[in-house]
């Protein structure tokens, strides 16, 4: 073999299909296209990809914003016009097409293509009205949708495929919204962020991920044995507050009391006050066997039925590994706090947290209660290995103070150790 022959072999051109599509799929949707121009054997390569994304880096760019709507238009255009065979992924991310016609025809024609994966994230301005034609993509499996109007026909039935659903900024009807979730049988993700004054209940028997933001006035499970993760941050309006203030129902039992298998769960801000609400029960018909890591925040312990939230929890969960909580409090440590012989005569004194490895509580004010209940993880973990402790911002001179109890603090764990951070 000569030195010209090597020189000369097309090794990439000859590799097979898949393992191109793979290298073209991991480029930038404008740089697969850039590949035409190589010879002849690549000028449509890149038209077989499966996975097309686009952004506004497909385009030059221009200080003239109409210049460059009209080019990633007719650059989007023209790649699904060239495109051969299916497309099982389409993204499009900008921040310059909003209520632009073009999209809609853009997704007829991903309906006709047995699209599997539809991310639609579009940027500020008028919100975009999702065309009837998505509700025929019956192949979808994941569906991300942003700032968009999303309104069922009513003889819509479902997503039978889909596994992960992700609607954020999305003005939809709340009961198309739950006929939506129970008409995907294989949902296993489901995402919700920013929605006003929503009440809403979750069929799901195959979901696992479940992230909720926004303002809700009712939360229900109703049927989610497989959930093992979920994030949870609600926002309080004066609307949503009295809606609170005349609710019975244990928010607990309903929202909480069908997870069993729970591994993971982050409660933000408003989390603990919801569950508050109602009626708290003496026992939990529930065991959280699976829950190793409990994320709460801005945890008021000024609030007695917000405590007994944290303590419900921590004690129905045998397999907590980390447990982090932030308070809500901004004052002083008060001298006399209301129903603190709780923790002497109604505390269980036989709660044990075999597994609790680690604790980190920040914004502490070292209110009574705070630290009561610091002393209660210290005298009952005693495989624990470390506790943090970090200030709120609003406390200066009650912090050497906080330290001195803490360290008096009886502890179960002889390894345990306790880093209160100062900044």
């Amino acid at each position: 073999m000569v030195m010209g022959d090597v020189e000369d072999a097309d090794f990439i051109s000859d590799l097979p299909q898949s393992i191109v599509e793979s290298i073209l799929i991991r480029l930038p949707i404008r740089d697969a296209v850039k590949t035409s121009i190589l010879s002849t054997k690549w000028r449509y390569r890149w038209a077989t990809i499966t996975h097309l994304v686009f952004d506004d880096k497909c385009v030059a760019i221009y200080n003239d914003k109409g210049v460059l709507e009209k080019s990633l238009i007719n650059f989007i255009t023209r790649a699904l016009f060239l495109h051969q065979g299916p497309i099982h992924k389409f993204q499009l991310s900008t921040s310059y097409l909003q209520c632009c016609p073009d999209i809609d025809q853009w997704l007829l024609f991903l309906s006709r293509c047995h699209i599997k994966e539809l991310v639609l994230e579009l940027g500020e301005g008028e919100w975009f009205r999702v065309p009837s034609c998505l509700f025929n993509c019956e192949k979808l499996t994941r569906l991300e949708l942003t700032r968009c109007e999303f309104d069922p026909p009513s003889s819509f039935k479902g997503f039978l495929c889909l596994k992960s659903l992700n609607l954020y900024q999305v003005l939809v009807a709340p009961d198309a919204i739950e006929g939506l979730i129970s008409g995907c049988p294989l949902l296993e993700s489901l995402s919700l962020s920013y929605f006003d004054s929503l009440v809403l209940n979750i069929n799901a028997p195959n979901l696992k991920y479940l992230c909720l933001e926004g303002e809700f006035k009712d939360i229900c499970l109703e049927n989610t044995p497989l959930l093992v993760a979920m994030s949870v941050a609600m926002y309080i309006t004066d609307d949503i507050a009295e809606h609170f203030e005349q609710s019975s129902n244990c928010n607990f039992i309903k929202f909480l009391g069908g997870v069993p298998r729970l591994e993971r769960l982050i409660g933000h801000i408003y989390f603990t006050k919801y569950l508050s609400i109602g009626d708290s029960p003496r026992k939990l018909p529930i065991t959280y066997n699976h829950l190793k890591t409990i994320e709460l925040y801005q945890v008021s312990f000024e609030d007695m039925k917000e405590i007994l939230v944290v303590l419900h929890l921590i004690m129905n969960s045998p397999n907590l590994k980390e447990l982090q909580i932030s308070g809500s409090s901004n004052t002083l440590a008060a001298i006399e706090a209301p129903d603190l012989d709780f923790w002497i005569k109604d505390c269980p004194k036989d709660c044990t947290f075999e597994k609790l490895r680690v604790v980190k509580m920040t914004d502490m004010s070292g209110v009574p209660h705070e630290m009561e209940f610091m002393k209660f993880l210290l005298a009952n973990s005693p495989m624990l290995e470390m506790m943090s402790i970090a200030p709120s911002v609003y406390v200066m001179d009650g912090r050497l103070n906080m330290l001195i109890e803490l360290l008096r603090f009886r502890r179960a764990s002889a390894q345990a150790e306790i880093l209160f951070i100062q900044d």
